[in-house]
């Protein structure tokens, strides 16, 4: 299916929705509700049913939350939405709240004397319960677990996601299911552990090797698992999803439940069992008699991608990265003309991709912002705010594939006419961050918050920075953003071999212009030199040119000039073969050393 490009919601009908949902506070006798834009499974993209803040507010954001009170109902949103949500929401009824900078409980603490704040205990995790409750201590404020007040106002609320699950076939796994479920059957056994309640769907489809259409462009299954220290795995998941070759391949190791066996298994568990406390919903914990924190035993083995899904990885960068360039090679000739616009440039990238015959879906929808939309760092164009591109600006355009073999996701900013000077000069020192942290080497056990600064260094040095993290971890062919693997100052994740990532700096001007510059890279054990310290480094995935003519060389020191010229010759030797003689011109040029 061709992304769309309806406004899934307005900022008209907020203000109702919002009268109502206090209406049902008070009937309740609570002075407050939480909205998150989490589901039960906390994945950050979720199935229409579960857009519960998009609906009460009109955000479409891909994080935050809202805590509605009876005077006052707060958006709170990270950096990158700052923008976006003074464009969604109305302004009159919802007020932005910046987070992290502010927290929700000093928020609360100066909107709310005494009351009490309810929340669906399956769309919160206990951290987040537990957090909150403490920073409320000592008030006259107090939290309570309630049934979900947004879906009592709902009217048509969207059915629960019935996509079909699939298997996905060990040669791309790069390991079977029945040994990913004993290697970490072992580590619970050897912990004194009983069992792991497993709540992300993505954890959940790698260790069966299974895949599912229940979130739009994430190959994902909507379920619940609990996997015993025997191998042994307890799925709960819609009979209707799953077909006879999926059962199949499960095997006789996993035992099917439907979804309403999911609590009172919970309660039969004997423990000690593992929960993963910053990713399991409340609810889960709350039903096990002896709980052990600890983390979701697939997340790092799902970070660390093995052989197989490198090699995966490898082909579904070079098959996007022609994709790319004759898109690019395309826009190139489209650009001088009039009258092209942001929905045409979106639905030409995806026919690129679409013409490999190879695509699966795109892995999110396309960010196309040209000129001022730019700023907008997730922005999303919609038959209302399509845009004509204009001569002298930047356009930037976001994107990523899903391909059976691997998940893609690049960024690209290039220049329409002559942009100005200015905007030559932000986007080098955004280009400068790619190259420095491609080139980085750094000590075995350093985290994503060491390496972050490298990709800002050179817009600091001008007063220049950008409001979000550097990178996020990449699944192989699951989510696009996956975890717990960052490049971000907030990010305590030691970087292990095998963990991949986006590099995508930026700098974005609002009412202006946004520049944003992103690649894949892949952790490696770095090459022996020196005294042959062990140190890890980066393998770059993504094959695409950067725009020339928006680099101004001066600024670029002699290893940053050597890094892109190698880069560029490499783009060209790797995708020449499979470019068609008009993209393979373009491409001649646009790699030409500087």
């Amino acid at each position: 299916m061709f992304q769309t490009f309806d406004s899934p919601a307005s900022p008209t009908q907020g203000p109702a929705r919002l009268a109502a949902l206090r209406a049902a506070l008070n009937k309740a006798g609570l002075a407050g509700y939480l909205i998150p834009r989490a589901d039960a499974h906390q994945g950050e993209y979720v199935a229409a049913r579960d857009d519960r803040l998009q609906w009460l507010t009109g955000f479409t954001g891909s994080a935050g939350f809202c805590i509605a009170l009876p005077q006052k109902a707060g958006i709170f949103i990270d950096g990158r939405y700052r923008t976006q949500v003074k464009l969604q929401v109305d302004l009159a009824h919802f007020t932005p709240v910046p987070w992290p900078e502010i927290k929700p409980g000093p928020w609360i603490l100066e909107n709310l004397t005494a009351g009490v704040i309810g929340f669906d205990p399956w769309l919160h995790t206990a951290d987040e319960i537990e957090r909150l409750q403490s920073a409320l201590t000592g008030s006259n404020i107090t939290l309570r677990a309630t049934d979900n007040l947004v879906d009592a106002i709902w009217p048509d609320q969207p059915a629960a996601p019935q996509g079909k699950v699939f298997v996905h076939p060990d040669n791309l796994a790069g390991e079977t299911a029945t040994a990913k479920r004993a290697r970490l059957a072992s580590s619970l056994h050897a912990a004194g552990q009983e069992a792991a309640v497993l709540t992300l769907p993505d954890s959940i489809c790698w260790l069966l090797n299974i895949r599912g259409a229940d979130v739009p462009k994430n190959p994902v299954v909507q379920a619940f698992a609990v996997l015993s220290q025997t191998g042994a795995v307890d799925l709960f998941i819609d009979p209707a999803k799953v077909g006879s070759d999926v059962v199949a391949h499960l095997g006789a190791g996993v035992r099917l439940h439907g979804p309403s066996a999911f609590i009172p298994a919970l309660k039969a568990l004997k423990g000690p069992v593992r929960v993963d406390k910053t990713t399991a919903p409340l609810a889960v914990s709350d039903l096990i008699g002896q709980v052990v924190w600890g983390d979701d035993p697939c997340r790092l083995p799902k970070a660390c991608k093995n052989a197989g899904e490198i090699a995966g990885m490898r082909e579904a960068h070079l098959r996007d990265g022609a994709a790319v360039v004759e898109f690019l090679a395309w826009l190139d000739a489209q650009t001088p003309k009039e009258g092209l616009t942001e929905i045409a440039v979106v639905q030409a990238l995806e026919g690129f991709r679409r013409a490999t015959n190879a695509l699966h879906d795109i892995s999110f929808d396309t960010i196309c912002g040209s000129g001022p939309n730019g700023a907008i760092m997730h922005y999303r164009v919609t038959d209302e705010s399509n845009r004509t591109i204009h001569q002298n600006e930047l356009l930037l355009v976001d994107s990523g594939a899903q391909y059976r073999d691997g998940t893609t996701d690049i960024t690209r900013t290039v220049a329409v006419g002559y942009p100005g000077e200015e905007a030559r000069v932000c986007y080098t020192r955004v280009l400068q961050g790619v190259i420095a942290i491609s080139r980085a080497r750094w000590p075995r056990g350093l985290a994503g918050r060491d390496l972050d600064p490298l990709a800002r260094q050179a817009l600091w040095q001008a007063g220049q920075d950008f409001n979000h993290g550097t990178g996020h971890g990449v699944g192989a062919f699951l989510s696009v953003h996956e975890g717990p693997q960052r490049l971000s100052r907030i990010s305590e994740v030691p970087l292990e071999p095998g963990m991949i990532l986006s590099n995508e700096p930026g700098y974005y001007r609002e009412g202006a212009f946004g520049i944003r510059l992103e690649n894949l890279i892949v952790v490696q054990v770095a090459e022996s030199i020196g005294d042959h310290r062990d140190q890890l480094a980066f393998e770059t995935l993504t094959f695409a040119p950067f725009d020339r003519r928006l680099i101004d060389a001066d600024q670029l020191s002699a290893g940053d000039r050597a890094w892109l010229n190698a880069y560029h010759a490499q783009v060209l030797a790797l995708l020449s073969p499979r470019l068609s003689d008009f993209a393979l011109s373009w491409a001649r040029q646009a790699c030409e050393a500087l």
